[in-house]
């Protein structure tokens, strides 16, 4: 199983193709196409490319889902003996990302597909001929 670590929004994120995370808001559209060169390792069966800081010639491409907003953080600041109260909320904008590729010097590592899922395969024509 192949995976990546990548900076997005000042956090670095672990990543696989095939699964999707939550990350801060990206100025991307829906459906978009978004690729992501801040790598900073890639590990493929076994062997890991470590970055200095960066993995040069790795790229991460994704997939935007969707924009939503987070859970609530409730701030609620207090002086004790003093009367003072403040309650204010917030909620983080985040952006759903699908990670589709990773591709480290010209090689791309994909998600692996479905076991029951193969393109080429079509029985019924082939039993239909003899």
């Amino acid at each position: 199983m192949a995976y990546a670590i990548i900076e997005t929004g000042g956090k670095q994120v672990r990543v696989e193709p095939g699964r999707f995370y939550d990350i801060e808001l990206l100025s991307a559209e829906p459906d978009e196409k978004v690729t992501i060169e801040s790598v900073l390792l890639v590990q493929n069966d076994g062997e890991v490319t470590i970055g200095q800081p960066l993995v040069a010639g790795a790229t991460v491409q994704g997939t935007v889902l969707r924009h939503l907003r987070g859970r609530k953080v409730l701030v609620y600041k207090m002086k004790p003996k003093k009367k003072t109260r403040k309650k204010r909320g917030h909620r983080q904008e985040i952006t759903r990302l699908l990670i589709d590729s990773i591709t480290l010097n010209g090689t791309v590592l994909t998600a692996p597909t479905a076991t029951g899922e193969t393109a080429d395969a079509t029985p019924d024509t082939e039993t239909a001929a003899e």
